[in-house]
């Protein structure tokens, strides 16, 4: 597998924002962090984006805080985000 310029510079930037100058096993635990909260960030829209869809499609708010382990109360709340 092979990355562009513009991909390998984009990835040290990224990585260098969480660092924050620290080196070491402190930096690198930051990186990963920081890295992991991003892509769980990107998958919680994701998952809203879906819970909206099928509450548009005919699934009931039991079924979609059944299926996506959120309560009722947060379901009600993505859903009502979307009027």
């Amino acid at each position: 597998m092979s990355y562009s310029d513009a991909e390998v510079s984009a990835a040290s930037a990224a990585m260098e924002k969480y660092r924050a100058g620290v080196d070491g096993e402190v930096g690198a635990a930051r990186v990963v962090v920081g890295l992991s909260a991003e892509r769980a960030a990107k998958e919680a829209q994701i998952r809203d984006d879906m819970i909206r869809v099928a509450h548009r499609a005919g699934a009931s708010l039991r079924q979609l805080a059944e299926v996506s382990g959120l309560g009722r109360k947060a379901v009600t709340a993505i859903v009502s985000a979307d009027d």
